[in-house]
């Protein structure tokens, strides 16, 4: 007898399980189970035979989440399967991430740590998690005791408005453990100290996919004159003062990402004599600035959320890239970024090739980036790669 409800398989299904895709479509399923949304599934092949464990999700695309491919049965109820989940996760970091000098990084990037449905973000001893659906919503019990088993003693959780309103996922936004919790904290990135406000900081606190970049920066930063945009608290602008940049600016349209900029600049010693903060909109900053600039950073927020949202956002990145071509110093060096999921790597450099083109620069590539160690892909999920950047050299 089965543990589990039973998802069988229509047999044009069974190529995507075998390459170990993590969803299962709708369409793809023989017969829709009369069961509750966030249940734990049995997915099985035409045969009958055991092809994994999933978060079944009915009304949805995407109607099963896997988060374990097996011929074998599995007691995936259990706390002590969670818990391995999660300790191999932390391993992986803590082998090749965590040091003295960085304890800010992320433990869980849903399927490419083989956990759909989950992010979580560590900041020293606090875990900052986003339950993206109902599934794991209702493996909570297990999930906080797996965190305090790891070292975790603070957990709070940051949802999404997508996962409250087409998921149904009900966890409010708050602490999830009891007692005292450090709401703002300074968290260490690669020896630079940066302030995060756990409860009211974007995402989850802190854009820990740009560490890579940054670092990238560093390198490129060494008496220049750098312009940071979208700067929110300032990560880019530290590390190009770390590096030696003569000034850097920092442009973001919210005044309290401009006071978390300057705040954390200062926290790293360095003062208005090589750094000097603007809020205001990007777009209307590039076009009005006199200003040539050595290096410059693009890092905007996702102009993409749907896949109707597409070709308004291209025009949004080629007109940015534009502006940022048009005005920064020959031989000067632009990092420009897109994070949104639905515009791919091929379609983004095409977009900056536009841009190029309209500029009537001669450009090169010098760096391809993309996601940092901690925010792994699973190769059979390309889906979940949604950050990607160039680092071009412009004559």
């Amino acid at each position: 007898m089965n543990r589990f409800p039973v998802i069988t398989c229509k047999k044009e299904a069974e190529r995507p399980i075998h390459n170990r895709h993590p969803w299962l479509f709708s369409g793809a399923i023989k017969q829709m189970p009369a069961i509750e949304n966030g249940e734990i599934v049995e997915i099985h092949l035409l045969d009958g035979t055991l092809a994994g464990y999933g978060f079944y999700a009915p009304g949805n695309q995407i109607a099963v989440r896997i988060f374990e491919f097996t011929r074998t049965e599995i007691d995936v109820l259990s706390e002590e399967y969670w818990y391995t989940k999660l300790a191999n996760a932390f391993s992986i970091r803590k082998e090749y991430l965590i040091s003295e000098q960085t304890n800010c990084f992320r433990l869980i990037h849903a399927e490419g740590d083989f956990f759909p449905g989950i992010i979580a973000d560590v900041y020293a001893d606090v875990v900052v998690i986003q339950i993206l659906i109902q599934g794991v919503e209702k493996l909570l019990p297990q999930l906080l005791s797996s965190f305090n088993k790891l070292g975790f003693m603070h957990v709070y959780a940051k949802m999404k408005e997508v996962s409250e309103r087409i998921e149904m996922v009900s966890i409010a936004k708050g602490w999830l453990t009891p007692g005292e919790h450090p709401v703002e904290m300074d968290v260490l990135e690669n020896g630079n100290t940066f302030r995060v406000n756990i409860e009211t900081g974007q995402k989850t606190g802190f854009f820990l996919d740009q560490r890579d970049s940054r670092l990238l920066l560093k390198s490129f930063s060494h008496n220049k004159t750098v312009l940071n945009t979208f700067s929110y608290s300032g990560g880019f602008s530290v590390y190009a003062l770390q590096g030696g940049a003569n000034m850097v600016h920092s442009v973001d349209s919210s005044r309290s990402a401009i006071e978390m900029c300057e705040q954390n600049v200062a926290i790293n010693g360095y003062g208005s004599d090589r750094h000097q903060s603007f809020c205001s909109d990007t777009f209307d900053f590039l076009k009005s600035a006199t200003e040539k600039y050595d290096v410059v950073v693009l890092d905007p927020p996702a102009f993409a959320k749907s896949a109707k949202a597409v070709e308004r956002a291209s025009r949004g990145y080629k007109e940015l890239n534009l502006s940022a071509l048009r005005m920064i110093k020959p031989g000067g060096i632009l990092f420009t970024y897109s994070c949104s999921q639905k515009i791919d790597k091929d379609l983004f450099r095409k977009i900056v090739f536009g841009a190029a083109a309209d500029a009537r620069r001669n450009v090169r590539v010098l760096h391809q980036t993309g996601h940092p160690m901690d925010h792994p892909i699973n190769i059979f999920h390309p889906e979940n790669e949604y950050l990607k950047g160039l680092v071009l050299l412009v004559e």
